[in-house]
């Protein structure tokens, strides 16, 4: 199996999925963490993207960070604003060891969010 990386954001304070949230991936090269933006998508209807974040022809193990646009999203459905806003940017820093099927989802709310590896 060749490997992929996907995710699915979801609104938990709302209870539905999160559409319309910007998300950049970047490949850390070093040590240092000089990281090489990859792409960015923005989630559909059902609070995934399009196409996988990651495919399968561009999958390479490594160390990789999803940085998904909290605070645009929250203020795009009117959620009311602070200054500055609780969750803003949230940056996920995580490995990619095997050419296998990554998962990455988050659960979304105005002052917290969770994460895994999920299947």
């Amino acid at each position: 199996m060749t490997g992929y990386l996907t995710t699915h954001v979801l609104d938990t304070a709302r209870g539905c999925p999160a559409e319309g949230l910007k998300i950049e991936l970047f490949r850390l090269e070093n040590e240092q963490g000089s990281r090489q933006h990859v792409r960015a998508l923005v989630t559909n209807s059902d609070g995934r993207t399009d196409t996988q974040i990651l495919p399968q022809a561009e999958f390479q193990t490594g160390i990789y960070e999803l940085v998904f646009h909290a605070g645009a999203y929250l203020d795009a459905i009117g959620t009311p604003p602070e200054t500055p806003r609780f969750l803003d940017v949230i940056p996920l820093r995580f490995g990619m060891s095997e050419p296998a099927h990554y998962h990455v989802p988050l659960l979304l709310s105005p002052f917290g969010y969770s994460t895994y590896r999920g299947s």
